[in-house]
């Protein structure tokens, strides 16, 4: 395909609003929270910022370097690179493939609880088994998937600057408000439980930020520090496709580097920022039991924050939600986009024929998906010690074995086989200064491999 039949983003802002969409999704406001209540607090928050500046962004500029050099989507660019290694692109196109309809599903359930709270009917979401009975339901859930999937659909089929680039524009920055406002809240807060200890946001602050390390051993930070490198893919959309895709949207007159760097700055913030949302609230009203909800935080835990902030609450709910709903909607497009474009490069076709072949998939295996927990139900034992549904055997796929083996295989096509030099080069043009350069080699060829390796094999449950 000829590349103005693709589609590219209007400039450097227009990128970076996008990628950062991407980035800043569910695997920020839900994911992120839960494993830093998880993992200590301070301890994982630590772990992660090292992480993120060195092998998030090696990961990061990676992809985005193959995406501009080879103005192709993750199926057919990594062929380009070198015939040999074009498997990875399958198997980077096979993530968003099999997340998308899953991602769909969460996010049916997320508009959902927002509509509880629009709606003045919040109470309902306080109860401990409403989020079981929901998601077991035959026609509600189906419905909300259909209603989330259709406004992702609507952004995708409007094209990359006309819809992708526009309405991250728009959402971006609404969502960056409202987040900083509530987390502003969340430090206000202060409560006193039925045996008369009051708690603070504050003091969940510090909680949440400053690291711990009593009682913890080499074999569990070791398990955070996994964690965190886990939750980085999430964060900044690598290992499945998205940034390769939106990499081939820059133009070439886009400074990289400087895209790059805004990229991580602003998805790092966003986390931490979610984080301050959640946690302080979490502690605050429900103690350091309330730290280890896990996955249940979102729609299980916070319902039952907000009730107890009373009439506050139902507001502050009703934002939160809509905030988790546009960082999914931002998110959910660039899942979709991965796969249209590939679509798209490896047929010749046109970006409407490949949306319409991607919805009639994702409607019928989301449907699948949200009937997996009543009329496909099963439960699953797995590698890694856990019991699994229909959905979290797709999450386990994608996230704990494909991901990993996506970047693993990257950084060795890169740090070995083709050499550091063709992503530089990509990175430098127009004389753009690469002041981490020694960093990224180091990363590309010796660390990032080595941990991605550590990371796969505990995925698995090799380790």
């Amino acid at each position: 395909m000829k590349e103005t039949n693709r589609g590219s983003f209007s400039g450097q802002l227009g990128f970076i609003m996008a990628a950062a969409g991407s980035a800043v999704g569910l695997g920020n406001i839900w994911r992120f929270p839960y494993l830093a209540a998880k993992d200590g607090g301070g301890v994982f928050i630590l772990c992660y910022l090292i992480l993120a500046v060195t092998f998030g962004f090696t990961l990061l500029t990676t992809e985005i370097a193959i995406g501009r050099k080879t103005r192709q989507s993750p199926l057919t660019a990594y062929k380009q690179f070198h015939p040999r290694w074009g498997g990875i692109g399958i198997l980077a196109c096979l993530v968003p493939i099999i997340i998308l309809p899953y991602y769909c599903s969460i996010g049916g359930w997320v508009f959902k609880y927002l509509s509880l709270y629009v709606t003045n009917q919040s109470e309902q979401a306080v109860a401990d088994e409403y989020f079981s009975e929901y998601i077991a339901g035959t026609p509600e859930p189906l419905i909300w998937m259909l209603i989330y999937f259709f406004i992702t659909a609507f952004i995708v089929f409007s094209g990359v600057e006309k819809g992708i680039e526009k309405y991250s524009k728009i959402l971006m920055p609404i969502l960056v408000v409202m987040v900083v406002g509530i987390s502003i809240f969340s430090l206000t807060l202060s409560y006193t439980d039925s045996s008369g200890v009051t708690r603070t946001g504050l003091q969940g602050l510090q909680v949440y930020l400053i690291p711990d390390f009593t009682g913890m051993t080499l074999k569990s930070f070791l398990l955070v520090i996994m964690d965190a490198m886990g939750q980085l893919f999430f964060s900044i959309s690598v290992a499945m496709g998205i940034m390769v895709a939106y990499g081939s949207y820059a133009k070439k007159e886009t400074n990289l580097m400087k895209s790059i760097n805004q990229i991580e700055i602003f998805d790092t913030v966003i986390a931490l920022l979610a984080g301050m949302m959640i946690i302080p609230a979490i502690f605050t009203f429900m103690g350091m039991e309330g730290m280890s909800a896990g996955p249940g935080l979102l729609f299980v835990s916070l319902p039952k924050v907000f009730h107890a902030m009373r009439g506050a609450g139902k507001v502050i709910g009703a934002v939160f939600f809509l905030i988790v709903a546009f960082a999914a909607v931002t998110s959910s497009v660039s899942v979709m986009e991965a796969i249209v474009s590939s679509i798209m490069d490896a047929f010749g076709i046109s970006r409407r024929k490949s949306s319409v072949i991607v919805t009639v998939y994702t409607l019928i295996v989301g449907a699948i998906v949200c009937l997996g927990y009543n009329v496909f139900y099963f439960e699953l034992p797995l590698p890694n010690g856990t019991t699994a549904t229909l959905l979290d055997l797709l999450d386990y796929i994608s996230n704990n074995w494909l991901m990993p083996l996506v970047a693993f295989l990257t950084s060795i096509l890169i740090g070995w086989v083709v050499k550091p030099d063709v992503i530089i080069e990509e990175v430098t043009q127009g004389g753009v200064k690469f002041r981490r350069k020694w960093l990224y080699i180091i990363m590309i060829k010796f660390v990032a491999p080595i941990m991605l390796l550590f990371l796969l094999l505990q995925s698995v449950g090799l380790i």
